[in-house]
C-alpha cells in the first residue's frame, strides 16, 4: 500500500532525517586532549581558580564544603578544612585577584583571603541579603563583586566589610549567571524562559524571551563580545553582539543525545568546547561551523557540569562525583 504524505510533512521529514545523518556523522576527534585527573572526593566541583601570585597554586570547591588545593598546577590535589564550615556547605564560586581570594556559597557563606589561601577568614553577611551567594568575582585589593541567585549585585572596596548595591532590583530565581569582561552579566531565569543582561552603566536588568521552543539552559560570553547560548535539547546559538538580542538560529551539533549541553567556554577568538550530561564533550576548530566530538571520553560516569580556561593552554573541566579533567597539550602534558 502506497502512502502520500502532505508535501509539508514530507518536507518537515526529510529535514528531520538529514539532521540525523548529519549528526551521526559528526567525526570523532583522533587526539582528545584533555586528561581526567584524581581527586580525593566524590562531591560535585562547582568552581575552580588559580592565584595571581603563584598561577601553579589553584583551588576546587564544591557542594558539601568541599575545597580542595594544589601546588602544581591542578596534577594533584588536597583537601583543606575550615574550622566553622558546615558538613552541607554549598560552595559555588571561588575568585583570586592576586594572592587575595574570595569564596561565596550558601547558606550566606563568604571566606575571604590575602595570603593565597593559606589562611581564611568568614565575613558576616546581613541576614536580610535578597537570595543566597551564587558568584563571586575578585576585583582587585579589597574589591569584589558578589551576585545572587536572585540576581541582586553588590559590590565591596574595603575587604568585605561594606557592600553597595549595583542593581536598582533584583529579578528573581535564576539557574545560571556568566560574568564579562568589562562587569556585564547574562543571567537564566529558573524556568529557562527569559534572559537577562546586565551592563555596570545601566543599574537595571533587562529581559529577553527565549527564541526557540526550547528552554534556555545557559549562556556565557565569547570573544569580541559575541555570547552564546544553550538551550535544552542540545541546541547552540550565538550571537555576534551579547546587547542586540538577536540570535542565530539555533543548532544542534551532534547526535540526538538524550543528554544536554550544560556549559561552554572558549579556549582562544576560534576553538570552543561545549559540555554536558553523560561526560558528553564536543569540539569547535571555527567558532561553532563544524563539530568533533570526544566519544573516547564518554565511558566516565558523570556528567560534565563546566568548563573554564584561564588561557589558550590551561583548562579544566568539572563534573559530579568527583570528576576533574585538565587539558594538556604539547606544552603542558
Amino acid at each position: 500500500m502506497r502512502v502520500k504524505m502532505f508535501k509539508p510533512l514530507r518536507l518537515v521529514l526529510l529535514i528531520a532525517v538529514s539532521v540525523l545523518l548529519m549528526a551521526a556523522r559528526m567525526p570523532n576527534m583522533r587526539v582528545v586532549p584533555w586528561q581526567q585527573v584524581e581527586v580525593p572526593t566524590q562531591n560535585i566541583l562547582l568552581d575552580i581558580a588559580f592565584t595571581g601570585t603563584t598561577p601553579s597554586h589553584g583551588w576546587l570547591v564544591g557542594d558539601k564544603a568541599t575545597l580542595l588545593e594544589s601546588r602544581d598546577g591542578g596534577l594533584h590535589w588536597q583537601v583543606r578544612e575550615l574550622p566553622g564550615l558546615e558538613p552541607e556547605a554549598y560552595l559555588a564560586s571561588i575568585s583570586f585577584a592576586g594572592a587575595e581570594g574570595w569564596v561565596a556559597g550558601q547558606p550566606k557563606i563568604l571566606l575571604h583571603t590575602l595570603n593565597e589561601g593559606s589562611d581564611w577568614t568568614s565575613i558576616r553577611l546581613n541576614n536580610q541579603l535578597p537570595g543566597e551567594p551564587l558568584l563571586i568575582q575578585a576585583l582587585g585589593p579589597g574589591a569584589a563583586e558578589m551576585v545572587t541567585n536572585v540576581g541582586a549585585i553588590y559590590r565591596t572596596e574595603d575587604g568585605g566589610q561594606t557592600w553597595h548595591a549595583q542593581v536598582d532590583e533584583p529579578i528573581g530565581a535564576i539557574k545560571n549567571i556568566a560574568r564579562g569582561p568589562e562587569g556585564e552579566y547574562l543571567a537564566v531565569s529558573s524556568r529557562g524562559s527569559f534572559y537577562f543582561l546586565y551592563t555596570p552603566e545601566s543599574r537595571t536588568w533587562k529581559p529577553y524571551p527565549r527564541e526557540s521552543s526550547r528552554r534556555i539552559q545557559n549562556m556565557g560570553f565569547g570573544p569580541h563580545g559575541s555570547a552564546w547560548k544553550l538551550n535544552q535539547g542540545a541546541e547552540i546559538a550565538f550571537t555576534d553582539d551579547f546587547t542586540s538580542g538577536q540570535w542565530s538560529s539555533p543548532l544542534r551539533p551532534g547526535r540526538a543525545l538524550s543528554f544536554g549541553y550544560l556549559n561552554a567556554a572558549y579556549q582562544n577568538d576560534h576553538d570552543l568546547w561545549v559540555v554536558g550530561g553523560g561526560a558528553t564533550l564536543i569540539h569547535s576548530p571555527d567558532g561553532g561551523k563544524t563539530w568533533e566530538q570526544a566519544k573516547k571520553l564518554s565511558n566516565i560516569p558523570a556528567n560534565f557540569y563546566s568548563i573554564e580556561f584561564f588561557g589558550p593552554e590551561q583548562g579544566f573541566i568539572l563534573g559530579q562525583r568527583g570528576t576533574l579533567l585538565r587539558y594538556v597539550s604539547s606544552n603542558n602534558s
